[in-house]
């Protein structure tokens, strides 16, 4: 059966009475690496005001008060949502529960925060028990294909890796750059073990649903509840294996693929969407109200 796209919705308004929680993906949603979109935060801010909650839900492989930080340097308003929940709070997480195994931190040095506080021994590859991928060492000048080799070495070891952020590209400013998951998914290929700690993965969303329910005081119904992101492989592919409604936005990391930010090819979309085997309750060029 052919999947069929919807067609653009001019406003955030005319979806928000449908839902209680929105759990809004942030990097090409509310911001885009260098400075927040107003629009956006003002329709997040807007549907608070209406009752309903909103729980930030990011692949940063940090804690979600990093986040928080940064969000604020990038000018993204707090009455824009009630909490966040990162990829790097489900990595903490995994990093407790192996407290006494050594671990490898594939990554730059500036995502060391998500070891914060925590018990952890450091080891090198040669003699680390797992490895955690936060992304590449430097990312303004590398590739996955510089890793292979060291992915080589983690592979012939046999060790487990946690990708702390499985996003393979995003945006900064109006360049992509890759992040951990790209490395995670050459280790896979390799035929190593990967557990994704964020985006299309559950862990993600049953924590953000229960951040959700905690700031509303009461449950809710997964059917009252809509993700909102950029990317088919991460926000769409997991509101559609979580069980929830996704509003897919077209100006971030597939705006070349469909031509245009302001004026995006319809049939490219249908294309995307097809390949994916999933398409989105709504489709918007940028969040506003």
């Amino acid at each position: 059966m052919a999947l069929t796209t919807p067609a653009f919705t001019d406003g955030f308004a005319l979806l928000a009475p449908h839902y209680d929680v929105v759990l809004s993906d942030v990097w090409g949603v509310v911001h885009n690496g260098v400075k927040a979109f107003p629009e956006a935060c003002d329709a997040l801010a807007r549907f608070r005001v209406g009752g309903g909650i909103v729980i930030l839900i990011t692949n940063a492989p940090r804690p979600g008060d990093i986040v928080m930080r940064m969000l604020d340097r990038l000018g993204v308003a707090r009455a824009a949502y009630d909490g966040i929940v990162s990829s790097g709070d489900v990595t903490r997480g995994v990093i407790a529960a192996r407290a006494n195994e050594s671990v490898f931190h594939l990554g730059p040095e500036r995502d060391h925060s998500i070891f914060a506080g925590l018990d952890v021994r450091f080891a090198p590859v040669e003699t680390a028990d797992y490895v955690v991928c936060s992304g590449l060492f430097n990312d303004e000048t590398e590739t996955p294909e510089d890793y292979r080799a060291l992915l080589g070495t983690i592979r012939a070891r046999g060790l487990f890796m946690v990708c702390a952020n499985p996003d393979v590209v995003v945006e900064r400013g109006d360049r992509l750059v890759y992040c951990a998951g790209a490395i995670a998914d050459l280790y896979g290929a390799l035929g190593g073990e990967v557990l994704y700690a964020g985006k299309p993965h559950r862990p993600i969303y049953e924590q953000a649903v229960g951040k959700a329910v905690a700031a509303r005081g009461k449950n809710v119904a997964l059917g009252r509840v809509l993700a909102i992101g950029d990317s088919v492989r991460t926000d769409l592919k997991g509101a559609q294996t979580f069980g929830i409604d996704c509003l897919f936005v077209t100006t971030g990391i597939h705006a070349d693929e469909l031509g245009s930010r302001d004026n995006p090819d319809a049939g490219a979309l249908g294309t995307i969407f097809a390949s994916a085997g999933t398409a989105p309750k709504a489709v918007m060029r940028r969040l506003a109200w």
